[in-house]
């Protein structure tokens, strides 16, 4: 599950990153970088209380986040899963891992979190480890050569681990 916080206890958090940053104008990336990482995306509201806080429009820092593609508005999975489908991705059978990770997580080209928060799946133009295509990034562990089979593997492993955690 994601973490709910009450709007008191996520302005807390929030004041906390602006503090470390100094309430710095000049620091709005790290902050946001470093909301993005507590609350896995950045809600409005809290855009907005940043806004205010460091004394800019709300439409500039909207600006800010919507054009940086590491940014995302909308909530994320526990776990985010990358998969390049760049050419050399492609080529080398990207499409396969693609189309078993959507049917395995119930998800599509639109609809790329499953209900339960648990994962998020993108696809991306490029990873930069063209070499190990095709590339697949579970949260920062990165894995080359994959095949299908390979990826859903990787998920029943996550699951498991989920399972005895929880």
């Amino acid at each position: 599950m994601s973490k709910q916080y009450s709007a008191a206890q996520s302005f807390n958090k929030v004041m906390q990153i602006l503090d470390r940053f100094d309430r710095s104008e000049t620091k709005i990336i790290p902050i946001l970088q470093a909301v993005q990482e507590e609350y896995r995306y950045l809600p409005q509201e809290v855009l907005t209380f940043i806004a205010t806080s460091l004394g800019v429009s709300p439409a500039r820092l909207y600006g800010v986040a919507t054009f940086y593609s590491h940014f995302s508005l909308e909530p994320k999975g526990k776990h985010i899963l990358k998969m390049c489908d760049g050419t050399a991705c492609h080529v080398r059978g990207s499409s396969a891992v693609i189309d078993a990770i959507r049917e395995r997580l119930h998800l599509n080209a639109k609809k790329i979190t499953t209900d339960d928060m648990m994962f998020t799946f993108e696809t991306v133009s490029c990873l930069g480890a063209c070499g190990l295509a095709p590339v697949l990034v579970v949260d920062d562990e990165i894995y080359g050569q994959v095949k299908p089979e390979q990826a859903l593997a990787i998920l029943d492993k996550i699951e498991a681990e989920e399972r005895e955690n929880a």
